[in-house]
């Protein structure tokens, strides 16, 4: 992932279809954590925290975790502003340094189709959770006419399925949740939520 790209984006990434996905996003998300208040959770990818600061009150910690310093220069911003006391940020990229720390329940949401290796980034998830953690991805359905050089253009749910088999997981349930109008790369799409087990 090209940290330039969203070091430039952080200040305008906010838009009115970004925090409109996001609540779709998180609406789902919450459904699937119900009351995880005894759990540690880390959103990896976190951007400015769209996602994962609606879910604080559903858990112990979230940590939000991102390689673009803006971006969590702006989540910062929200959890002072809010008063958030079980959140906080931290720098860091798990596809060049092993991560330090373990947590339950571990939240990539459209964040696996900007990482090139998905194999390595799914082993790196299975390292960081505890013994029974929980992986939840949330991102598009594969789609033919998105062509970028730098994104993937979605996944294929039996493909995913087979990769976090082989990354040590356990897939319990991939389905799709959300259709959409000019939701990835300005075409219409949809949107999948994956939860899998250690």
């Amino acid at each position: 992932m090209e940290k330039n790209v969203f070091e430039q984006m952080a200040s305008k990434y906010d838009t009115e279809d970004r925090i409109a996905l996001a609540q779709v996003i998180t609406k789902e998300v919450r459904e699937v954590l119900g009351d995880s208040r005894s759990e540690s959770l880390i959103d990896y990818g976190s951007g400015t925290g769209l996602v994962s600061l609606e879910l604080t009150d559903l858990t112990k910690s979230v940590l939000l975790v991102d390689s673009s310093e803006q971006m969590l220069k702006i989540a910062k911003g929200k959890i002072e502003r809010r008063d958030i006391a079980n959140a906080d940020v931290l720098y860091s990229d798990f596809i060049q340094e092993k991560p330090e720390f373990k947590a339950d329940i571990v939240l990539m949401s459209l964040v696996l189709l900007h990482i090139p290796d998905t194999d390595k980034i799914l082993r790196e998830m299975h390292e960081v959770l505890n013994e029974g953690g929980q992986l939840i991805i949330v991102d598009f359905d594969k789609h033919d006419e998105v062509s970028h050089p730098k994104v993937h253009n979605g996944f294929n749910h039996e493909e995913l399925k087979n990769r976090l088999s082989h990354a040590g997981f356990n897939p319990l349930e991939i389905r799709t949740f959300h259709h959409g109008e000019r939701i990835f790369m300005n075409r219409d799409a949809s949107m999948f939520i994956s939860i899998s087990s250690k």
